[in-house]
């Protein structure tokens, strides 16, 4: 039987001296269309192909890429991995995932392949169709375009110790971005959407209406008065507080002591009842897979429960330095070794719906983008650009921009209360989210 290319260069890394090493290869293959004012503007497909390797030669590693897949540049590149690796300094940290599977696996059951393929006309179609529905709105004034596309992903994963794996994931996407409103008031906004199968993917009509929908509602916005105000953050931008969660504990910032979490293990930091659950096993899900990029069981995991912090994101590096096991949150590409992240992630929803979560704010604001970014994760000091919408006796009322939003993290954590509105669009996801006493920088 001829040796898959992973199989192959791991057994040349043993031929050139590597004690231990894996191997990943990753093929990305993708088509899209772009039109503007119904004229296709960007025509695209692409293929592409990647080979990592990292060798470990006692507690020294070195990692090495290529785009070439043949047996000659497998020898070359061992040979190269391996004498980098004897000059490199040692990390006592350094190693293979002692917990990871053996044997071979794939992506059975988890629905991460979708059988439909779009030719180029039916992609131009519904980038048009989009685009068009979002035209027909009276005061739209101009468009970015609206594009389609769809892809495919495949990894393999082999290890020295025995283990390989491989799955493919497909993805299909639609967008719109249009303008509305005249000279310096002008506006622009977008609606955007991807899925696994493209049955789960929403109509070309309901993303055209979004984007016009959304950027109507923003004409001649305001600024408000500089004070301190009730936020809520719409479910389009509140996941980016949990990106700065995961930020605070990953297990290499905890490591290196570089988090304003790191002396919160086991401690309450979001207020009662809040769970944070990340699911490599989502059917279907943006981020799914049956095992992480250190060849470790890919399974469930709740991150905060009841508002208290159950673990770090640790992959076998940052479990060795915190003296902890990983689990299974290890990622990487094929010219880096692994770090700790999230697969599909999100905040489960509260009880309270959109409506009732702002039925008691007199005067508070509704962030619907953000922008910018002054976050430091030493202190937890948060400063954003931001627009969006003011509240007034609950209801959503004028637009407004040119705002800035502020606190400290580990505060807002500490307020935060989500409505009932999730929705698994992305990899990372989060109901709207309020949370009071905020400081806004405005007129």
């Amino acid at each position: 039987m001829t040796a898959t290319p992973v199989e192959a260069l791991l057994a040349a890394a043993r031929r050139h001296g590597a004690d231990r090493a894996d191997a990943i290869l990753v093929r990305d293959e993708s088509e899209s269309a772009l039109v503007r004012k119904g004229v296709p503007e960007g025509i695209e497909r692409s293929e592409s192909v990647a080979l990592g390797l990292r060798v470990f030669r006692g507690k020294r590693a070195a990692t090495v890429s290529t785009s070439v897949l043949n047996k000659a540049e497998f020898d070359r590149l061992a040979e190269q991995a391996c004498a980098m690796a004897l000059v490199v300094p040692e990390d006592q940290y350094a190693g293979l995932a002692e917990s990871a599977l053996q044997g071979h696996f794939d992506a059975a059951g988890l629905d991460l392949e979708c059988s439909s393929s779009p030719s180029m006309d039916d992609l131009l179609a519904r980038a048009r169709e989009a685009e068009d529905t979002a035209l027909s709105f009276e005061g739209i004034t101009n468009t970015n375009g609206a594009s389609a596309g769809h892809g495919r992903t495949s990894v393999a994963l082999g290890t020295s110790a025995g283990f390989f794996g491989a799955y493919s994931r497909t993805a299909h996407s639609t967008s719109a971005s249009v303008l509305a409103g005249e000279g310096a008031t002008m506006q622009r906004d977008y609606a955007y959407r991807s899925a696994v199968h493209l049955e789960d993917l929403e109509s070309a009509t309901i993303i055209g209406r979004e984007a016009a929908e959304r950027v109507l509602a923003r004409v001649n916005p305001g600024r408000p008065r500089t004070g301190t105000y009730s936020v809520i953050y719409d479910p389009r931008v509140s996941a980016t507080l949990l990106g700065h969660l995961v930020g605070a504990i990953n297990g290499a910032a905890i490591a290196r002591g570089t988090s304003f979490l790191k002396d919160s293990l086991g401690k309450q930091i979001l207020s009662a009842g809040l769970t944070v659950h990340d699911d490599p096993r989502r059917i279907r899900g943006a981020a799914s897979r049956p095992f992480d990029a250190e060849g470790c069981a890919a399974l469930p995991l709740d991150l905060i429960t009841n508002g208290i912090l159950q673990t770090w994101l640790l992959d076998s590096r940052s479990g060795r330095q915190l003296n902890m096991p990983t689990n299974g949150r290890a990622s990487r590409g094929v010219a880096s070794p692994p770090s700790p992240s999230v697969t599909n992630l999100h905040l489960a929803p509260g009880t309270l719906s959109s409506e009732a979560l702002r039925s008691d704010i007199s005067e508070g604001i509704l962030i619907t983008e953000l922008m910018g970014s002054s976050v430091n994760m030493l202190t937890g000091d948060y400063s954003r650009g931001a627009s969006g919408f003011m509240i007034r006796n609950g209801e959503v009322a004028e637009p407004v921009a040119e705002l800035t939003v502020a606190g400290n993290l580990k505060d807002m954590f500490a307020r935060m209360i989500p409505g009932s509105d999730l929705m698994f669009r992305q990899s990372v996801n989060a109901p709207s989210i309020r949370i009071d006493g905020m400081n806004i920088a405005g007129l």
